[in-house]
């Protein structure tokens, strides 16, 4: 459970809301392309065959691309397990960068003079992949609820674990045979 509560742990900035919705909205689109076929993508069998057959990617590699983007940025929209969705895509941006577009320079081919597009997007989501996964999901998430209800459940166990069972025996305990409101002294007890 502290792991999860970990995870899940936030601050109540905007700062890492601007940052995972940002991203989640860029993402999304893309994880589309590849998981349905929507905004012109070729859908899940055929960006599953492109990536086996002519990136030779793994399957299993492969398919936690498709995931990364397409849930990842579902994620990151909701703020449900917004660290381990943007960590995913932060990987899925610097295997991108490292293999396919840094040959191609920094930046993108707004003119159509380079063979292909540079690395200046993918720095970015992975500049904003990384608020993501130092402060967590932020204002407004699934995973600040969810944190709450784990650090209240915590708190809930830690004061039961306190509370020792209390042994009465003959010994401790005496019993006052006088008038009620009467306090009799050490002395009168004698």
């Amino acid at each position: 459970m502290k792991a999860l509560l970990t995870l899940l742990k936030t601050n109540d900035s905007f700062t890492p809301l601007v940052a995972r919705l940002m991203l989640g909205f860029v993402m999304f689109p893309h994880g589309a392309q590849k998981a349905l076929g929507w905004f012109g993508g070729y859908g899940f069998s055929a960006t599953m065959n492109f990536f086996t057959g002519q990136m030779h990617i793994s399957a299993l590699f492969a398919f936690l691309a498709i995931v990364a983007e397409f849930a990842g940025s579902i994620g990151l929209i909701t703020g449900f397990l917004s660290r381990v969705s943007a960590f995913g895509i932060a990987v899925v941006m610097l295997v991108a960068m490292l293999t396919v577009h840094a040959s191609n320079g920094m930046f993108m081919n707004w003119a159509g003079n380079q063979k292909g597009e540079g690395f200046e997007y993918h720095l970015l989501a992975l500049g904003l992949a990384l608020v993501v996964i130092l402060s967590g999901a932020g204002k407004w998430s699934i995973d600040r609820l969810l944190a709450r209800r784990l650090e209240l459940q915590r708190v809930k166990q830690s004061e039961n674990s306190d509370k020792r069972p209390v042994t009465i025996t003959m010994e401790n305990v005496s019993i006052d045979s006088g008038p009620a409101g009467s306090r009799r002294t050490p002395s009168a007890a004698a």
